[in-house]
């Protein structure tokens, strides 16, 4: 059997299946046997390609693909609309492009030339402040930013923010009160991460079984969740992994 042959067969069983698990009419499933790669062609151009650019997937695909060839474009494109007109929206788009391409220097800037007027105590904003800063190596900073944020807004919740926090008061030395916010994190953070830095820090406090059970918790965790959780915290599942065996 001659490739192009072998070729054609896979394409037209690939297609036809499509038509039957997305409801397309079934006389695609005859012109794809009749056509071959005429027919194959037909209904890729007519069925499949108008529906690419509406998928959230597929944006999702191309904008991966174009920050890795291009990293700068968001923040390129943020910069324009700021030049444009310089508002609120504007200047914390390109804050967070800014923090997403490594310039914490410029949203750091960007988000407290925001903190103004009514938006003086913005929790959003002065996240994104604190934020800046740990990355900025500025971790007393950021916890004292982060202490002001709660004291003007105590409703506000956020588990990146409180897993931030418990972050910069461990950087900042005090142990046993990051060890008490990382308890806490590691209670509600939807994913892995503040389990497993938990666990780090009870190792290096000295405290191996806890640490032992916190690891084995997000491994335990995890190996039960779906494919898709599990794909995503793989990272923090190995390096879980990791720090047992050197425990142990």
């Amino acid at each position: 059997m001659s490739p192009l042959l072998i070729l054609s067969v896979a394409l037209q069983i690939a297609c036809a299946v499509h038509v039957v698990r997305t409801g397309r009419p079934m006389y695609w499933i005859f012109i794809l046997l009749v056509g071959s790669f005429i027919g194959i062609a037909v209904y890729f151009f007519a069925e499949i390609l108008p529906n690419i650019g509406s998928s959230r997937t597929a944006r999702r695909a191309v904008r991966g693909v174009r920050d890795r060839v291009d990293p700068e474009h968001g923040k390129r494109r943020a910069a324009r609309q700021l030049e444009v007109a310089d508002t609120l929206d504007n200047r914390r788009r390109l804050a967070e492009q800014s923090m997403a391409s490594g310039d914490y220097q410029q949203a750091l800037a960007l988000y407290q030339k925001s903190l103004t007027g009514l938006y003086k105590t913005d929790p959003d904003l002065m996240l994104g402040v604190a934020q800046a800063q740990f990355a900025l190596s500025q971790p007393a900073q950021a916890r004292a930013t982060l202490d002001a944020l709660i004291a003007a807004n105590p409703n506000f919740r956020s588990s990146e923010g409180h897993l931030l926090y418990a972050r910069a008061v461990e950087a900042t030395g005090d142990i046993d009160a990051a060890l008490h916010e990382y308890d806490a994190v590691a209670q509600d953070f939807p994913g892995e991460e503040g389990r497993v830095r938990y666990a780090q820090l009870l190792k290096r406090a000295g405290q191996r079984a806890k640490a032992a059970e916190v690891f084995n918790e997000s491994i335990k965790r995890t190996s039960l969740a779906p494919k898709y959780y599990q794909r995503d915290q793989r990272a923090w599942v190995d390096l879980a992994k990791r720090e047992l065996q050197d425990l142990a």
